[in-house]
């Protein structure tokens, strides 16, 4: 009984390296994407440091949502390859000890990657999308330059909603403008303008957008009057210190930004829009889902890496690889199926786990009966492909 125990927990141990460094690899290229959105705020709009720091602390929950689990199939798969390529698994057979006789220290790792995960899911991705938000606001409340972002309807600012096609930074210029301006109450004036200009006095928090040769269509809701009224120029006029006074009171908070409390009370409800009950689940199955996926994945990886001893290195590697793009590529497809409302969000969200957790007791099957399961041709001449490329490329780059 000692020596499991001890082989187990030296496995255990070895989960954590791979999982430390895949999970920051991972996590670093995940926030590359947000890297021309961060050097924007700095270089067009002045963001200080801090602001641009609270925006990636708040960003990093959603990508660790999917890090994690990734991580945690990479850990138990390079250890199981590594082991398989040393001899350390012809080691444990000789030892006659079975393939699930090393399920525990995979199992409890995998464990630990799911409650992580959930804490992610369940706390910190509401807690940060809905923090980017608040922060987003705050800037844009704080400059009219950032609430005027090319070819969005912009809701940042109280009682205004403004598009604009192009912004010029420097001159400050506007090109095909639409202001819907509700600061009147009971009537909405949409105001739109080929050209206009954003005039700024330095002294105070007032802003003024000046249009130019365009037309104004006035709805007065009470009396059920509309009127049209074209003009050579005219101001709009918006007092950012008043806006900043509203706090934000204004935020609306979107489905994914829901806790699990909020997430039940609304599908309690039944609102009458289908397709929004049907995103409301989804939403609330996704944050048990995928991080249910750490321990479907980490037992699917479990048989992928010892199946190298058999079939070789790439052989696990590429497999791994194929099965991970499979799994995110079943819950894409699933999110969309869901979220039209014709097919279930339970399936739509849990299909992609159940896929991965068969095919893992299949693999662990086959090859606790030494029979394991070979990669598909077409894989394996991909994968091929990839390492002769990569090595090429690393001969080239040594020196002679």
């Amino acid at each position: 009984m000692r020596a499991p125990t001890t082989i187990n927990r030296y496995i255990f141990r070895e989960f954590f390296p791979p999982f430390g460094i895949s999970l920051c690899f991972l996590t670093f290229v995940f926030l590359m994407t947000r890297i021309p959105e961060i050097m924007n705020l700095v270089v067009n709009y002045n963001a200080d440091l801090m602001a641009v720091l609270l925006l990636i602390l708040f960003t990093l929950p959603r990508f660790l949502e999917f890090t994690i689990p990734m991580s945690v199939m990479v850990a138990v798969l390079l250890i199981f390859v590594r082991m398989s390529v040393e001899n350390e698994m012809t080691a444990v057979k000789g030892a006659g000890l079975s393939l699930y006789r090393l399920l525990p220290p995979v199992l409890i790792f995998c464990v630990l990657g799911t409650v992580l995960t959930l804490f992610i899911t369940v706390f910190a991705v509401p807690w940060g999308k809905l923090s980017v938000k608040e922060k987003t606001l705050a800037l844009a409340r704080s400059s009219m330059d950032l609430a005027l972002e090319e070819r969005q309807f912009n809701t940042r600012l109280e009682d205004f909603m403004i598009y604009v096609s192009h912004v010029d930074l420097k001159t400050r210029d506007l090109t095909d403008v639409f202001i819907e301006d509700r600061t009147v109450k009971g009537m909405t004036r949409i105001s739109i303008a080929p050209k206009g200009r954003l005039l700024h006095s330095q002294d105070t928090n007032m802003y003024t957008i000046r249009l130019y040769n365009g037309m104004i269509n006035q709805v007065d809701i009470e009396n059920k009057e509309v009127s049209n009224i074209r003009f050579g120029h005219y101001d709009i006029n918006i007092d950012l210190a008043r806006i900043q006074q509203g706090g934000d009171k204004n935020i609306q908070k979107d489905l994914d930004e829901f806790t699990i409390r909020e997430l039940m009370h609304f599908i309690r409800a039944g609102k009458p829009d289908d397709m929004e009950m049907s995103e409301a689940k989804m939403v609330l199955h996704e944050k048990f889902s995928v991080p249910f996926a750490c321990l479907f994945l980490g037992l699917l990886a479990f048989p992928l890496g010892v199946q190298s001893l058999v079939t070789g290195r790439s052989s696990g590697l590429g497999l791994g690889v194929f099965f991970l793009l499979v799994y995110y590529i079943l819950l894409a497809g699933g999110w969309s199926a869901g979220e039209t409302g014709r097919f279930p969000p339970v399936l739509g969200m849990w299909i992609p786990n159940l896929v991965m957790a068969g095919t893992g007791v299949y693999l662990l099957k086959r090859n606790a009966d030494e029979n394991p399961v070979k990669m598909p041709s077409l894989v394996a001449k991909a994968w091929a492909r990839v390492n002769h490329l990569y090595s090429k490329l690393i001969r080239h780059d040594l020196p002679a």
